[in-house]
Formats: structure tokens, C-alpha cells, sequence
């Protein structure tokens, strides 16, 4: 029972700065030294279902653009995880060095390499580009995580199942994702929540013809409407609170192991 309440406590301090968000949504109106607007609509909350405003078009795109984004990180990270986490050869300090260079030099160093390439290619301004764009930084966090993974996993699992004569394929599906998948959910979650809030690759790269969420947010900050604003960041974070809230039901099966590694 005190767990609980605890739990709850730390979910309310963490939830306490978006209160005023939620506040503005809903208010016509909130100026010094009202304590709590003295009118409430939801205008602010029909206008966000309007064309217009251009969120249903963000959300959509911010969700194919962060899914893909992640779907292609996991394939990637899998063997290259996988590799640095169970084997040892020489260059492996440097290859995990380069794979921290995308989170330590700031994207504007490469924007303008990375955008001569996109647009050599015909990929400027298009989904692809910015999802390609986003594998940049979730890449190297996905490759991160299940390297910490594999570093804990006992490969005896794969070798008795193949003696028992399962196919490679089997033995992946069957045994191996089982065990590591604490690990997957975690590099998945950081994946999806490193594309879904990507503002500046994907403003360089979309060339304004891909709008995702954190774009429509941006422009309705410059417009000047806090309470369309404050309701268009309280749709931004929902998907990436119902992905979360998977992802800890998937983490509490205690059956998996493999584990989080040092993660």
C-alpha cells in the first residue's frame, strides 16, 4: 500500500508542470493575478479537429515517421547489438565511440552534408528522407541498449534449442527475442520517443512538405494562441504515454530474462 502511494506521489510531481497546460486548454482567458481563468471553452480543443490547424496531418505523419523510425533502428540494432555485445575484436572501443558520435556532435554540424546527400538522392522533402534522417540519432541509442542486453545473455539458451533441432529462425523467434525483449521494449521506447519529438532534422530535411506534430506545435507557438497551443502539446505527448504505458506492461513480465543489462 505504501509502494502505491509513493508510486502515485512521484507520477503526480512528474505530471505537475503540465497542469497549467491542461488548465490552458480549457481556458478563455487567463491573465495575472487570476489565480484560475474565470471562463472555460472548448474552442481551443475543437480547433485542433479543424483542417486548418493542420494536426490531424502532423499526427499522422509524426506516427508513420516515428514507427518506421524504429521499426528500421530494431533491425539494425539487433546485430549490431548483438555483435558487440557477445563478441570481441579489434576496433570494437572505436565502433562504439563512432556510434556515440551522433548524440555528441550536435546535427547541425552534418545537416548540411546529410542534406546535399538527400537532395542528390530526391529525397529531400520527403517521408523517407526524414526518416532516414531520424535513424541518426535512434540508431546508436537502440545499438546502445542491446549491446547491454546481449552483454548479459547466455547464448547455452540457442545452443540447446538447436540441439533439439530448431531451425535459426526458430531459435530467434522462439527463444532468443523471448529472453532479450525487456531490452527491445526499452531500445523501442527510446526510439520512438527520440523520432516522435524530432523538431530540427526533420524542419532541415522535410523542406516544410513533411509536417509532424512537433512542426504544428512550433507554428501555433509563433501565432500566439496559448490555449491552441496548449492543447495541441497535450495531443503531442498521448501516443508516447500509451506507448509508455505498454512498454512498463511488458517490462513487469518477470519471466523474461536477459534483462536490461547494465543498461
Amino acid at each position: 500500500m505504501t509502494r502505491r502511494v509513493s508510486l502515485l506521489l512521484i507520477i503526480a510531481v512528474l505530471f505537475l508542470p503540465f497542469l497549467p497546460l491542461l488548465i490552458w486548454s480549457f481556458a478563455k482567458g487567463w491573465y495575472f493575478p487570476q489565480l484560475m481563468p474565470e471562463q472555460w471553452t472548448l474552442e481551443n480543443w475543437r480547433a485542433i479537429f479543424a483542417a486548418s490547424t493542420k494536426v490531424g496531418q502532423g499526427f499522422g505523419q509524426s506516427l508513420l515517421i516515428a514507427s518506421l523510425s524504429t521499426g528500421l533502428a530494431l533491425l539494425v540494432g539487433l546485430p549490431a547489438g548483438r555483435a558487440l555485445g557477445l563478441m570481441e575484436f579489434p576496433g570494437k572501443g572505436a565502433i562504439k565511440l563512432f556510434l556515440l558520435l551522433p548524440i555528441i556532435v550536435s546535427p547541425l554540424a552534418t545537416l548540411m552534408g546529410i542534406q546535399f546527400m538527400l537532395i542528390r538522392l530526391g529525397l529531400s522533402g520527403t517521408i523517407l528522407g526524414v526518416v532516414l534522417v531520424h535513424l541518426l540519432p535512434t540508431i546508436p541509442y537502440m545499438t546502445l541498449v542491446l549491446s547491454s542486453v546481449y552483454a548479459n545473455f547466455d547464448t547455452g539458451y540457442e545452443a540447446q534449442a538447436r540441439s533439439l533441432g530448431a531451425s535459426p529462425i526458430q531459435v530467434l523467434w522462439q527463444v532468443t527475442l523471448p529472453l532479450i525483449s525487456p531490452g527491445v521494449v526499452v531500445g523501442a521506447l527510446f526510439a520512438f520517443l527520440i523520432s516522435w519529438n524530432e523538431f530540427l532534422l526533420t524542419f532541415f530535411v522535410g523542406s516544410g512538405r513533411v509536417f509532424t506534430l512537433p512542426m504544428v506545435l512550433f507554428t501555433s507557438l509563433q501565432g500566439g494562441n496559448t490555449g491552441l497551443t496548449a492543447a495541441i502539446a497535450i495531443t503531442s505527448i498521448l501516443p508516447a504515454l500509451i506507448f509508455l504505458l505498454f512498454s512498463s506492461r511488458a517490462l513487469g513480465n518477470d519471466a523474461a530474462i536477459g534483462g536490461l543489462g547494465d543498461v
